[in-house]
């Protein structure tokens, strides 16, 4: 008997196309008309305006966007950093997000776990799981913020060691149990027949897991315990060699990749292409182009951080739904035709 689609699998479309989510908050405040109001009204860099953020997020579920994405910045570091991030606390926020949403792939983009209690995330990441009917996939990273570490009394230098703890602990709280056995971590003198474990379990056998960056891992330890590569956006020369890279490592078990990518969308949709900070400034002419490039080059899945624009977000979310989103199918169960199209009409 198969086993049914995981959340990640909602993500791959069998026909090579990547698939298309967002990255949340849903603002535009690093374009430059934004930048310059703040600087005007005092307001603080990289904190977003996040009024509209249940109804922005509703809209891109009925939109029929394959993902939504929320980042893990414990503290705002306006000094060196100067991003808050998606500002909420990650799984708080992901719960909002399965009470409002009912199709899109929920994702951490990712949860920094040497800075978290393993048990605590592996109940918190089930929980989404479930509350959202299996829809959640839980990106984890090692995190590059030195100045956070001794704050939760952990070793930066030690970061990549106490990740790999980590990854073991949450793959033992989800597994399933037989019997009387409870959880078995015998690292922690924690054996199964003390019958401790982790509620709720996962909706599937586990929770796909997906690691961002190198991790402070090797690559062939990643291919081995992730069940995805988040990868960070680059060229299509390098992101040639790293997705080959990815599938020599995967060849007996293919793992799909996966890569954010900041998205100025101009109005005009001849723009041609060019290079921003992490991802494009681009027409939907040129867009669609440079998208079918990174699905040959085998990217499974694409999320588009909106904030680099000058356009309202929901104008570029319409936009983006008509003119992009059908070139780039989700496998999972479409939007009613009829509801999206009414959704997705943009310029009116």
């Amino acid at each position: 008997m198969s086993e049914a689609p995981t959340a990640l699998d909602r993500l791959v479309n069998p026909a090579g196309l990547p698939t298309l989510g967002l990255e949340l908050p849903l603002d535009n405040d690093w374009g430059a008309t934004r930048l310059r109001a703040d600087r005007a009204l005092d307001r603080p860099f990289g904190v977003p305006d996040l009024t509209r953020h249940a109804e922005l997020a509703r809209l891109a579920d009925e939109l029929a966007f394959a993902g939504l994405w929320v980042r893990d910045v414990p503290l705002y570091d306006p000094e060196h950093f100067g991003d808050a991030g998606s500002v909420f606390e990650t799984f708080t926020h992901l719960g909002h997000l399965a009470a409002i949403t009912e199709r899109a792939v929920l994702g951490t983009a990712a949860v920094v776990l040497p800075l978290r209690r393993p048990l605590l995330v592996a109940k918190a990441a089930a929980t989404v799981d479930v509350l959202s009917g299996g829809r959640f996939v839980l990106g984890l990273a090692s995190g590059d913020r030195p100045v956070e570490y001794p704050l939760f009394g952990e070793d930066f230098q030690a970061r990549g060691a106490t990740f790999r703890e980590g990854v073991a602990i949450l793959r033992a709280a989800w597994a399933g149990r037989t019997g009387d056995e409870g959880m078995s971590l015998p690292e922690f003198g924690l054996g199964a027949d003390r019958r401790l474990d982790v509620l709720p379990k996962p909706t599937g056998r586990t929770i796909p897991v997906a690691i961002a960056g190198h991790a402070q891992q090797s690559a062939e330890w990643i291919s081995k315990n992730a069940d995805a590569s988040l990868n960070y956006p680059r060229p299509l020369g390098a992101l040639k060699l790293k997705t080959r890279e990815w599938q020599e490592l995967t060849a007996k078990a293919p793992k799909p990749y996966l890569t954010p990518m900041q998205l100025d969308l101009t109005e005009d949709p001849s723009t041609p292409a060019t290079p921003i900070r992490l991802g494009l400034r681009t027409g939907r002419e040129a867009l669609v182009e440079h998208l079918r490039a990174m699905g040959e080059l085998g990217v499974a899945h694409v999320s588009f951080n909106l904030r680099p624009g000058n356009r309202p977000v929901d104008e570029v979310l319409r936009e983006l739904a008509e003119t992009v989103l059908p070139h780039f199918p989700s496998p999972g169960k479409a939007a009613d035709p009829a509801r999206r199209c009414s959704a997705a009409r943009f310029g009116e």
